[in-house]
């Protein structure tokens, strides 16, 4: 039941927080009044059993104790002003909060995308705002922010606190920013976006290898930006970016739910209305006359592939070239690692296995279980099996998924007994 319980939580988390940070104006009350929420259903729910809507019984449990709070607080007083004479007029607490939660759920606009925006406010450092908005967006615990920052978990658990208290003491508004302040605060908040996207596209921990909730919530954000900047040339690519890597969901995993590798999917699976949606965004962002940014470009490396009907129908090259022009205009070593692989599936596995090699002493990659996953694949290629299996194995002790660790260790067991039999012939 437990599971279940935190199942439904991931789901729903953001938007209890969401719609209770306007109610109380602050980010970490809204949290600590949502946890309080959470505790209540590990209470009830097992012996009760869960809702038929079990968001909106969170939902009001969390406005509840608000509503507590703002009684307390003497906040109640100010809140009647701003909502009107109907509440004031209620003779009950029941009725009041009846009317709180009516003023709030008929407001205008989208209350997850306002708090992306708060989190993202430039009195935020970067690293500030990203993990308090993924920890309160998608629900993610520290530990899944710190892998995908690759950075140590107090490190994260730090930022989140610090930024919480400031957005406190400087009492940062609830709102969507217009103008100049919008430009300055989207392109953290596409960073935000898109590593929501991640976590959900290829979970970094757990049982799945999919989290489609947190996916769906990034491309409904990222469609809204749309709406909302036009003219920004990344926003179109972000949301190309997302579309076509969404179309593969179905393709990614087999009936079991073990992952599926991009050469060995199903393009058959793939959703040909996302791709038509990602390749009309990526059009839109060109149309734009400007030097494609990060994800423009990375849009493009995904319409090479979303546009190859077989495997082997990808142009590598492209794909090399558009990596090696992201790498130049956005150093970074994953980058890097991407390029290695392109380069290997354009040039050979020798090519790609030195520049693999290279990037075996970058800090960053130190835990990252995709650099020696690579370095196996490529090995393996090469007929180094023995090598290639240490390495499989290598990878599995640093990924946190459960899906992911399996299926490194089953193609560990392949090159080594394929090692052995070489060995002995």
């Amino acid at each position: 039941m437990h599971r279940a319980i935190h199942a439904v939580w991931s789901i729903e988390s953001a938007k209890v927080i969401a719609a209770l940070t306007r109610l109380v104006r602050d980010i970490g009350l809204a949290e600590e009044l949502a946890q309080d929420a959470l505790v209540a259903a590990l209470e009830q729910w097992p012996e009760q059993g869960v809702p038929d809507n079990p968001g909106a019984w969170l939902m009001t449990a969390a406005k509840h104790r608000a509503f507590n709070v703002l009684k307390r607080s003497k906040l109640l007083e100010r809140k009647h002003e701003e909502l009107g004479h109907a509440i004031e007029a209620e003779a009950t607490p029941e009725r009041a909060v009846e009317a709180v939660e009516d003023a709030i759920d008929d407001d205008v606009g989208d209350d997850l995308l306002r708090l992306v925006f708060t989190a993202c406010h430039p009195i935020l450092p970067t690293e500030g705002r990203v993990a308090l908005t993924l920890r309160l967006l998608g629900g993610l615990t520290t530990e899944e922010i710190a892998r995908a920052f690759l950075v140590s978990e107090p490190t994260v658990a730090q930022r989140i606190v610090r930024a919480k208290r400031t957005l406190a003491e400087k009492q940062v508004p609830f709102e969507v920013p217009r103008g100049p302040e919008l430009a300055e605060r989207l392109s953290s908040v596409l960073g935000v976006i898109y590593l929501v996207f991640n976590e959900g596209y290829s979970a970094t921990v757990g049982d799945d290898v999919i989290r489609p909730q947190l996916c769906e919530d990034a491309l409904r954000l990222g469609r809204i930006l749309e709406g909302l900047a036009p003219a920004e040339p990344e926003v179109h690519g972000l949301v190309a970016l997302m579309e076509i890597h969404a179309s593969r969901a179905a393709a990614r995993t087999d009936a079991s739910g073990e992952p599926v590798l991009l050469p060995e999917q199903n393009r058959a699976r793939w959703d040909r209305i996302l791709i038509s949606r990602g390749l009309a965004a990526l059009e839109r962002a060109r149309s734009l006359g400007e030097p494609g940014g990060p994800y423009v470009l990375q849009a493009e490396i995904a319409a090479c592939h979303a546009r190859a009907l077989r495997a082997e129908d990808t142009d590598w090259a492209r794909i090399a070239s558009l990596y090696g022009t992201l790498a130049a205009s956005v150093p970074s070593p994953v980058v890097e690692l991407n390029r290695a692989v392109a380069v290997s599936m354009a040039d050979g596995p020798a090519a790609g296995l030195r520049l693999v090699d290279a990037l075996a002493s970058e800090p960053s990659l130190r835990g990252y279980h995709l650099l020696p996953s690579a370095r196996a694949d490529l090995l393996a290629k090469l007929g180094r099996l023995a090598e290639a299996s240490d390495e499989f194995e290598r990878a599995a002790s640093l990924t946190r998924n459960a899906r992911h660790r399996d299926r490194l260790l089953a193609r560990a067991a392949e090159c080594r007994s394929e090692s052995r039999r070489h060995d002995g012939s």
